[in-house]
């Protein structure tokens, strides 16, 4: 499954890794690519139930999840 997810204050590189960082670590998540230029993090994972531990994942970096 794969999910496109828009965000607020990943301004820069940094954010970004530190994103993609948590969310790799999402137990059913196999993929995550975070963009800063176009504010979203593009995520590929198993379990339908890891979306909340995605979000979760981001905002613990201090990004505001839209959607």
């Amino acid at each position: 499954m794969q999910k496109k997810i828009y965000v607020v204050g990943m301004f820069d590189d940094g954010t970004a890794t530190k994103v993609q960082d948590a969310v790799k670590a999402v137990a059913g998540v196999t993929n995550v690519v975070a963009n800063c230029d176009k504010s979203q993090v593009l995520v590929d994972y198993d379990d339908a139930g890891a979306e909340a531990a995605i979000n979760s994942a981001i905002s613990s970096c201090g990004v505001e999840v839209l959607g």
